[in-house]
């Protein structure tokens, strides 16, 4: 399926929407209502269904939520929505707020200060975002959803397919996972875990679906026991021909309260609402993380080289869509949608291609400066020469997922945007270079990114790096580079490393490979400490009309130098003709 251009943000309905939901609020006796982007998975992405935030507010970003309240209506979110935010949500009506800078807790102390009642759906916020607002001064409110009341259209719930991963790819067969896994919530002193993550359950059970789009995921709950069985719940008709036992949703809570002993539930993760319900029927609850995570970041050996295998396939794709970009923006009348059409069939006509792997950034001139920018007929702009374009896409592929960022310039460019670019890349150069004692985590590492830009009094408002599965979620976590991320990076680890810069109103920058933590080879003179570092798995040519040679050092050249080089080794071989001629200039030491 292409991608849509249909404008899914509905700004103009906001207003109409939220005056019903004051109604809602107003007749539960209450004085505001939270609704937040996620579902009752807490994924970054949401089904149609579920995308409440957007039907309500016109926000389409896959992070924030909404407080409403009868006076105001403050609308959250981080720095990569603070651009696109003003751009879809009524002003008049909905108030951004720059979020975690400021707090929901801070926020509510400040609207309601002599206190009053909130609601929220328990079902779509977690243990761990509750108890963050102890002390806000205000009554929390445990209530059926009230948006869902005023949602008279509403799309039903996904019924996709369950379809079996193959174990050539998963490297592990899903009885030995479950044993494993039992094992370690035993040792921890559990007797079953609840697990609410959809690619922790599809990770675990070698499973894949097409729930969430853009994702393989089966949206599902489970509980995993000691002895390696696992209760599945979720639409029994999705699994039909497969040798899977599954229950119905509306059996999970009856499970959850016929469980005996202590139960294992993530306070980051999982709906408050299943906790309550253990806590309830009187069950002993151990907080502690979806003993899936770690493991599932950790990537096997057989899911590395299916990796190495879906870039390489899709640095093809990229290759031959470079050279048609550069051959056919320069002439004129090419827009954002021709590029992103154009780039979606490129990766099609590798005959692999399951899905793109989330919607193709593709912005041009000042929307490149809108970090999650995606395209609709009526932002729709023409590509120009002098100007950058950003294109930040991936594709999903049965042996790995991939995510690469490459800025381009049409024609020529200026010199501070030559000059941003050569410091964004000096930043990726520095990640993709590190080594690094075992045990450090990515917000240790986050800086190296950074440092080039902060020498010139610039930064960039998102996270250097997000952990990336395997045919499974492009964002996935525990592992991030990330100034607030304290998960040790650890053997097998993929994630992307994306720096950036953007002027808003002017241009954007992002350069982004995925790279895969392995342990660093030795060192002659160097002590006994064990050391890490990265291997790239990204192979696709940057734009050398955009770096300033004389900004960077001999290990800088030397790098890129030798990246193009194995750029070319590998992707040679695999096209032909003016593609060809293309790479090899593309590859040509700087």
């Amino acid at each position: 399926m292409f991608q849509s251009f249909e404008v899914t943000s509905t700004p103009e309905k906001g207003p109409q929407r939220l005056a019903l939901l004051r109604e809602e609020i107003a007749r539960e006796g209450l004085d505001g209502f939270l609704v937040p982007r996620a579902d009752a998975h807490q994924g970054e992405y949401v089904a149609p269904c579920d995308a409440r935030l957007a039907w309500l507010t016109g926000f389409t970003g896959s992070a924030g939520f909404c407080a409403t309240l009868m006076d105001r209506a403050g609308v959250f979110v981080d720095g990569r929505y603070r651009t696109q935010v003003k751009s879809q949500v009524d002003l008049a009506h909905f108030t951004p707020v720059d979020w975690p800078e400021t707090t929901l807790a801070d926020w509510l102390r400040q609207a309601l200060p002599d206190g009053g009642k909130v609601g929220f759906d328990p079902w779509l916020h977690t243990k761990g975002e509750m108890d963050k607002l102890a002390g806000c001064g205000v009554e929390l409110v445990a209530v059926d959803n009230l948006v869902d009341r005023i949602w008279a259209d509403r799309p039903p719930r996904s019924s996709g397919k369950i379809m079996e991963y193959p174990v050539e790819f998963a490297g592990e067969t899903a009885e030995d996972k479950r044993k494993r896994i039992a094992a370690n919530i035993k040792d921890g002193g559990a007797d079953a875990a609840v697990l609410t993550l959809p690619d922790s359950i599809c990770w675990l059970l070698n499973i894949r679906g097409s729930d969430i789009e853009r994702n393989p995921v089966v949206q599902a709950f489970a509980i995993l026991y000691t002895d390696g069985r696992v209760d599945l719940f979720t639409d029994p008709a999705k699994a039909e021909g497969l040798a899977l036992d599954v229950q119905p949703w509306e059996a999970f809570e009856p499970a959850l309260k016929a469980l005996q002993g202590v139960v294992r539930i993530d306070p980051d993760t999982a709906p408050v609402a299943a906790s309550d319900i253990l806590q309830g029927a009187g069950i002993e609850v151990q907080a502690k993380a979806d003993p899936c995570i770690l493991p599932k970041a950790r990537k096997n050996a057989a899911e590395i080289a299916g990796t190495r295998a879906a870039h390489l396939r899709d640095g093809v794709a990229m290759v031959n869509f470079l050279a048609w970009l550069d051959d056919t923006a320069p002439k004129g009348g090419l827009t954002e949608i021709d590029v992103v059409t154009k780039l979606e069939t490129f990766r099609r006509d590798t005959n692999a291609l399951r899905d793109i792997s989330f919607e193709t950034i593709c912005g041009a001139g000042p929307n490149g400066a809108i970090i999650h920018y995606r395209v609709t007929k009526e932002t729709n702009r023409e590509i120009r020469k002098g100007e950058l374009l950003l294109v930040d896409s991936g594709g999903q592929y049965l042996d790995g997922t991939t995510d690469i960022t490459r800025t381009i310039a049409v024609g020529d460019v200026g010199d501070e945007e030559k000059t941003c670019f050569t410091r964004v890349l000096q930043g990726m150069i520095a990640l993709s270079r590190a080594r690094f004692p075992k045990g450090l985590a990515g917000r240790d590492l986050d800086a190296l990114a950074r440092y080039p830009l902060w020498l010139a009094g610039q930064d960039y408002n998102h996270g250097t790096g997000h952990g990336v599965g395997t045919y499974l979620s492009v964002h996935e976590g525990p592992q991030r580079i990330s100034r607030v991320s304290d998960v040790p990076l650890k053997a097998g680890m993929i994630l992307s490393n994306e720096p950036g810069y953007y002027r808003e109103g002017a241009f954007g920058i992002r350069i982004e490979n995925l790279i895969v933590v392995q342990p660093a080879p030795a060192l002659q003179g160097a002590d006994d400490r064990e050391m890490m570092a990265f291997e790239t798995l990204t192979y696709v040519p940057i734009d050398k009309r955009l770096i300033k040679a004389e900004m960077l050092s001999k290990g800088e050249r030397d790098w890129l130098n030798t990246y193009h080089a194995q750029t070319f080794e590998m992707l040679s071989p695999l096209v032909k003709g003016e593609t060809r001629d293309w790479l090899t200039r593309a590859c040509a030491p700087l």
